[in-house]
């Protein structure tokens, strides 16, 4: 794509990848409260979004790649999916997410499980409908995992995307960016052991290809019917593709 790699820790011989997943271990113990602060609450909505889009489909199988902590995950319990299957780099940030599961009774049907986006060890055409919140941008190679994440979909199967963006308005995006850059970092620091995470988080959020961009980078991998939803004035989008 021509840009800079953004990486957590700019000094290390680690691939990104690597370094992804020594951030996010780093940092799982708060993540979910920093999540709430930086982004004021709001993502919840947008999840709540992501759900009713994959929900309208009525899957019975729904993989969530970088499922972090789990919060996505469980929202899918609230569908009738019988397996759910939530994945993740970071050993530290599932160890929360199955806290979460078991604390609700559900390990009868999510599972979670280490995996790199990249290398998905599931069979070609497992799920019905996938979803990837706050988690490509993490992607060492974003064209690589979103066709794995392709070729794991059944035909007809839907992806849906919740992903940081950039406000098109120019008075929204100046302060969507200094928030960002200066603030966001900032506030994460006082909170957090890992000074470099929240720097890292900042940067690929400002970064990251986004709105029609990232659309034909979907398309690219095969993907069809892509949608672009701009959420609160499009701090955040959700991106809906098909196979």
């Amino acid at each position: 794509m021509g840009k800079e790699l953004i990486t957590p820790y700019k000094s290390s011989s680690e691939s990104k990848r690597e370094q992804v997943e020594r951030m996010f271990d780093n940092v799982s113990g708060n993540y979910d409260f920093l999540n709430k602060i930086i982004t004021f609450g709001m993502d919840k909505n947008w999840r709540k979004n992501v759900l009713q889009l994959i929900s309208e489909k009525r899957p019975n199988r729904i993989l969530d790649i970088a499922t972090g902590t789990g919060d996505m995950t469980l929202l899918f319990s609230k569908t009738n999916a019988s397996q759910i299957v939530g994945v993740d780099i970071s050993q530290g940030m599932l160890d929360v997410a199955d806290k979460k599961i078991k604390e609700l009774n559900l390990s009868e049907r999510i599972q979670t499980e280490v995996q790199d986006s990249e290398k998905l060890t599931f069979e070609d055409k497992s799920f019905d409908a996938a979803s990837v919140s706050y988690g490509i941008r993490n992607f060492e190679h974003l064209t690589v995992g979103l066709s794995e994440i392709y070729r794991v979909l059944k035909d007809g199967g839907v992806f849906v995307v919740l992903e940081t963006s950039v406000p098109q308005n120019p008075f929204i995006r100046f302060g969507y960016k200094f928030y960002t850059a200066q603030v966001m970092p900032r506030v994460a620091r006082l909170f957090s052991k890992d000074k470099s995470a929240y720097q890292y988080l900042s940067d690929s959020a400002i970064n990251f290809p986004y709105g029609e961009e990232l659309k034909k980078i979907l398309e690219s991998v095969g993907f069809k019917n892509v949608k672009v939803m701009p959420q609160f004035f499009g701090v955040s989008s959700i991106y809906y593709a098909e196979k």
